[in-house]
């Protein structure tokens, strides 16, 4: 076998193998989260999102709208996903950090969460405005518009101790 064909063969066993990791993605709940993510030396960011209207998004929903798919799947990240992928999140959770960042099952570690390169490669997501707008949009029935800039102020979470 000469050099070229090995190199395309390794290259595609790595494709592959990233195709499959990437479906092992699993949701794990803000409380996995908040084991690091709750210290004020890191910005305390799950008290902020327990304060904030991402994880009230199920109490916002009245009646019919707690069952309703349509609702749903904005308003609970564990509703909007495949069951198979749930790893402790619930749906009364409502949005939890995962909508934003991605399922974190193998991002979660301190080791792994201090190599940004490394996080993102596990499923780490750094949101931006094209995350928001997957339910932030004119879809929902009390669409108001979205700024990006001023909403995301709003619920700002930043780790102090990162760049």
């Amino acid at each position: 076998m000469n050099y070229k064909n090995l190199f395309l063969l390794l290259g595609l066993a790595f494709f592959l193998s990233t195709a499959v990791s990437a479906q092992n993605f699993k949701y794990i709940g803000a409380t996995k989260c908040k084991m690091c993510h709750n210290k004020p030396d890191k910005g305390e960011q799950f008290n902020k999102w327990q304060e904030g209207p991402h994880a009230k998004a199920m109490e916002s929903l009245k009646g019919d709208e707690a069952n309703d798919p349509k609702c749903l799947k904005c308003h609970s990240t564990a509703a909007a996903v495949d069951s198979k992928l749930l790893a402790g999140l619930k749906v009364e959770e409502g949005v939890s950090c995962e909508s934003c960042h991605g399922p974190g099952s193998m991002y979660k570690t301190a080791a792994i969460m201090k190599n940004q390169k490394l996080s993102l490669a596990k499923g780490l997501v750094i949101p931006d405005e094209k995350v928001c707008k997957t339910c932030h949009n004119e879809e929902s029935p009390n669409y108001k518009g979205f700024n990006f800039e001023e909403y995301v102020a709003k619920i700002a979470h930043d780790d102090p101790t990162t760049e």
